[in-house]
């Protein structure tokens, strides 16, 4: 079965509207970007357009590349008095300490849940918030089962690994220097990607029935693709498209954590 990513989010996006319809006023998401790739580029320009579509105002800063760490904190620190939410749209250049850089968005701003520990919140980074909702939405099972996550990056793996654990799963991390990674990945009963290299997962290296969560996006020939082959819908029970899956779900979860925020700042 082939995951409708536009479907579940469409549904956490109706909602999202729906409480923005109770604020006093719309909230402001400012999302830093430095340098973007085609595949930032396209992403960005979905996230502003459901923005806007349930109520919410963006604001885009593109920093010069040549920007010195110190200043885009800087930067950062200025926007949070004016802001409702901060995102730093990775990738970044490497001549800039994107760890300390993340680390200078506050908790209370922090839509991207840059701090996910793998405890239960209703904060949850957008990747991880849109696994559990295609979980929840086609009952997938974590207790017990084999989960190989492919890569082990600060936005995909290293939290998809966090939640996986947390719901009971026997979890192994593969990153791209793994031995006999093929192997492991013959075994897993749910396959979480993030490693942005297209096709690196074919048909013939699965377990029948196994489950897919592909959120490793990279541009080929024009076009935004997966890790996954297409030809791996043939052998698995479950598996999410790119684009159409993970995809708009994450923006979707992006939008809802940033509500979250504004009516945890209104309780305090």
């Amino acid at each position: 079965m082939i995951v409708d990513g536009k479907k579940i989010a469409a549904e956490i996006l109706a909602d999202v509207k729906n409480k923005i319809s109770t604020l006093p006023r719309a909230p402001r998401l400012t999302v830093f970007t430095c340098a973007p790739n085609f595949e930032t580029q396209k992403f960005l320009a979905l996230k502003q357009k459901r923005a806007e579509e349930v109520g919410i105002e963006v604001k885009v800063v593109e920093l010069d590349p040549r920007i010195l760490t110190a200043l885009v904190i800087q930067t950062i620190h200025e926007t949070v008095p004016v802001t409702d939410g901060i995102v730093v749209q990775l990738p970044f250049p490497p001549s800039i300490d994107i760890a300390s850089v993340l680390a200078s968005v506050p908790a209370s701003h922090d839509v991207d849940a840059l701090t996910y520990d793998g405890a239960d919140t209703a904060v949850l980074p957008p990747v991880v918030g849109a696994i559990d909702a295609i979980a929840t939405h086609y009952q997938v099972a974590w207790t017990g089962a084999q989960v190989v996550v492919v890569g082990q990056g600060r936005l995909v793996g290293a939290p998809a690994a966090l939640y996986a654990t947390s719901q009971g799963a026997q979890v192994t991390v593969l990153e791209k220097d793994t031995a006999d990674y093929e192997q492991t990945i013959k075994e897993a009963d749910i396959l979480i990607l993030g490693a942005g290299v297209p096709g690196l997962v074919t048909a013939s290296m699965l377990k029948p029935g196994v489950v897919i969560f592909d959120a490793g996006t990279s541009e080929e020939g024009g076009l935004l693709v997966g890790d996954a082959d297409i030809s791996v819908a043939n052998i698995a029970s479950l598996t999410t498209p790119v684009p159409g899956g993970i995809g708009p779900i994450t923006i979707a979860i992006l939008l809802r954590n940033l509500v979250t925020l504004v009516k945890n700042r209104a309780l305090k």
